[in-house]
């Protein structure tokens, strides 16, 4: 029977670590038509949360245990295997969603993207940061702002003291590092606004002790159009940047500080009815006037709201797509690009030379 046919679609979800728990778990649960039916993890505390959080589902150890027990499968294991399992998954003859980054390697994500096509199956990435609220107001006003000339993006944190796990102490086969973690949203963000991308430049470094991955990296790129976006990704920024910076022929458009869903979600909040409108009365995604982005040129700038953030519309469209046929609410080739940049920031870095992309047309 196929999703389009079920009552409810039964989700099995690969991980319970940060990404498992804090967004697809209560994300798939605030979604209708999804049920949150299994849940992998060999950890003893993690089942427990499980249990706690979504009694209705099943705990198992392996993979292999959600075949029979789901109608999608989710991917939030480490970055490393997310290539393997999803082709496991689509083997199986099931529709897969995959934690970014899709894979460590443009080549893997090609593979991967025609095994679904193959089959006849869903792919898509939980690329969510499309769904930010200042993204997505700044997708809105980038008519008013004439041609960008430059696009800065930041996504940096103040963490000292290093966290452990596989992200930091990993080496290079973890496809962990800022430049792949982060580096993945915000690269995705710059393809969406500007498009394709002819040269990338990079710069990455490993500022902490006991880290093998890159904590701190910075990331130009030369779009077709002719903008040029300046990305930077830092687990070592003692002084936080502006999260946008755009500067366009008219206008410019600033933003400072992050889009409020993750935070509230690591609270424990979900954007469905029983939640809505925690959080001081503003709704879900929404922030108050004091973090608002200002628009305008030099003396003449003012404030502008920012558009609720929706994370909730990415498992919306895994319904739509999986029941109407509609497109999957992130296109597999658009990974498959983020990566290709992301493997040329990589290369760049280690070489300090520019990278040259080929046209997608070629």
């Amino acid at each position: 029977m196929q999703p389009s046919d079920l009552p409810e679609i039964r989700v099995g979800l690969a991980g319970f670590g940060p990404a498992g728990s804090f967004f697809h778990a209560p994300l798939i649960a605030a979604t209708p038509g999804l049920r949150l039916a299994a849940v992998v993890t060999r950890d003893p505390a993690k089942a427990e949360r499980v249990r706690a959080g979504h009694p209705g589902a099943d705990v198992v150890p392996a993979v292999d245990d959600l075949w029979d027990r789901c109608d999608l499968v989710v991917i939030a294991t480490p970055n490393r295997t997310h290539v393997p399992l999803a082709t496991e998954a689509l083997k199986a003859g099931l529709p897969v969603v995959v934690d970014k980054p899709l894979a460590g390697a443009a080549a893997e994500a090609r593979d991967l993207v025609r095994l679904a096509r193959d089959r006849g199956l869903m792919l898509t990435v939980f690329q969510n940061r499309r769904w930010d609220g200042d993204f997505l107001t700044l997708r809105g006003l980038l008519p008013e702002l004439g041609e960008v000339h430059r696009f800065e993006s930041r996504f940096e944190r103040w963490r000292p003291v290093p966290k452990g796990g596989w992200r930091e102490s990993g080496g290079p086969e973890e496809v962990g590092g800022t430049l792949y973690d982060l580096g993945s949203h915000l690269v995705d963000q710059a393809l969406r606004l500007f498009g394709p991308v002819a040269h990338v430049y990079a710069e990455t470094d490993v500022r902490r002790a006991g880290v093998r991955n890159d904590d701190d990296a910075f990331v130009a790129l030369t779009h077709r159009n002719g903008t040029r976006s300046h990305l930077w990704m830092s687990a070592v920024a003692a002084n936080l940047g502006p999260r946008f910076r755009v500067l366009g022929s008219r206008a410019s458009y600033v933003k400072w500080g992050l889009d409020p869903q993750e935070e509230r979600l690591r609270a424990g909040e979900r954007p469905d009815a029983a939640d809505f409108g925690r959080g001081g009365g503003t709704g879900w995604g929404a922030e108050p006037a004091e973090r608002w982005g200002t628009f305008g040129a030099e003396g003449e700038t003012r404030p502008v709201a920012t558009e609720p953030g929706a994370y909730q519309r990415f498992y919306e469209g895994v319904v739509a797509c999986l029941r109407d046929g509609a497109p999957p609410p992130v296109q597999p080739g658009d990974a498959v690009e983020t990566i290709a940049v992301l493997e040329a920031a990589a290369l760049s870095a280690a070489r300090g030379q520019v990278v040259a992309l080929p046209d997608r047309a070629e």
